[in-house]
């Protein structure tokens, strides 16, 4: 290993920062398959059939080379109608969905002004594009669109694109959706929601907490198929100009191998899940709550989600919680800077249906021993 590798791995280890593979175990308290689909009798058997039908496991290329199957077309038609939008596109991860979003749409000129929160792919798509960027204060509308006015009195005079996540995943907490749509008509601009931690759990259907702006022709959505919905990979909703733009200027759609077709029936399976089981985010809700108020006295987070953080601070003294937690049996883990603000170091709990009110008051005891 070169000699300045090694002493910037030295510097994080010396920082309590280091990062290491760990196999499940334990009680599922960090996944994100919210609604416990990952291990779906459906979703299995939907992909015994699509095997049946000979439906290829590899894709074989690029979706513009021989990569483009039937199940891909079909898992974005069925994806367009549940979300109420003209068109869907469905890329390998939300990482690339992402990726390619940021990197090729906004243009020359234009701004991104993105939450200071928003996920690291975000950053990487913007900083692979040729627009301008400010990052606003989390969770602040106004700040959007006090940086919007303060580029336009410097000289800009390009699109604006929002970008932000409507349930922020190291928090569990809701962007302001309504204040930044009004924002982006106000600038007639772009909103982009991050829907990953709220596709599947809320709105009708499990449509994301923005889904009553689904079919604006100037929101789009991006649903992960790998939390909520078990699956993997990602769709970007939206206006159709979106999907023919990314097939003909994104480079991250145009020269990456498309994703299994396997996995497309196995999305689509899913979205019908959605439909017809919404007693699997009722009772996600029930344990939520419940969870909530066993962790809220421990320090937990109380915003309403499926994702409670129990903040504190040292980022060696949340690696030891976890660790204890872990042998207690709990499969929680501690997260650091930088994917969290310095300072705020933390156990990130995570609720989902792969775990019953009684795994939840174990969890808590073993939390409340860890910090004893």
């Amino acid at each position: 290993m070169h000699i300045e590798h090694q002493s910037v791995l030295d510097n994080i280890l010396a920082r309590g920062r280091y990062r290491r593979l760990i196999p499940q175990d334990g009680v599922d308290f960090s996944s994100n398959d919210y609604l416990g689909l990952a291990g779906s009798a459906r979703i299995k058997r939907a992909i015994v059939d699509a095997i049946e039908r000979c439906v290829p496991v590899g894709s074989g290329g690029s979706r513009l080379l021989r990569g483009n199957h039937a199940e891909h077309e079909a898992l974005e038609a069925e994806a367009a109608a549940f979300f109420g939008t003209e068109a869907a596109l469905f890329f390998s991860s939300g990482f690339a969905a992402n990726g390619a979003l940021f990197a090729s749409l906004p243009q020359r000129g234009d701004l991104v002004v993105y939450d200071e929160l928003i996920h690291a792919s975000v950053h990487d798509g913007i900083r692979l594009g040729r627009a301008q960027s400010v990052a606003a204060a989390h969770n602040d509308a106004n700040a959007f669109d006090d940086a919007i006015r303060d580029w336009r009195r410097n000289g800009g005079i390009g699109r604006i694109w929002i970008a932000a996540e409507s349930l922020y995943s190291m928090d569990g907490d809701r962007a302001p959706i309504d204040g930044l749509a009004e924002i982006a008509d106000r600038h007639d601009g772009f909103l982009v929601i991050d829907e990953a931690h709220a596709t599947g759990v809320f709105g009708p259907d499990g449509r994301g907490l923005g889904a009553h702006l689904d079919g604006r022709d100037n929101v789009i959505s991006l649903h992960t198929c790998g939390k909520a919905l078990g699956c993997e990979g990602a769709l970007l909703t939206g206006p159709a100009f979106m999907r023919e733009f990314l097939i003909n200027r994104g480079r991250g759609f145009i020269f990456s191998t498309a994703p299994s077709p396997l996995m497309a029936s196995a999305v689509r399976e899913a979205l019908r899940i959605l439909a017809d089981e919404p007693e699997r985010r009722d009772r996600l809700a029930a344990l939520a709550e419940d969870a909530r108020a066993q962790l809220v006295p421990l320090g937990g987070g109380a915003h309403p989600s499926q994702i409670i953080p129990v903040i504190l601070g040292d980022d060696v003294r949340a690696m030891q919680a976890a660790a204890a937690v872990q042998r207690a049996g709990y499969d929680v883990r501690g997260i650091r800077p930088p994917t969290v603000p310095a300072g705020t170091a933390r156990l990130r709990v995570s609720i989902t249906l792969n775990a019953t009110h009684a795994d939840v008051a174990g969890l808590s005891e073993a939390i409340a021993q860890a910090l004893r």
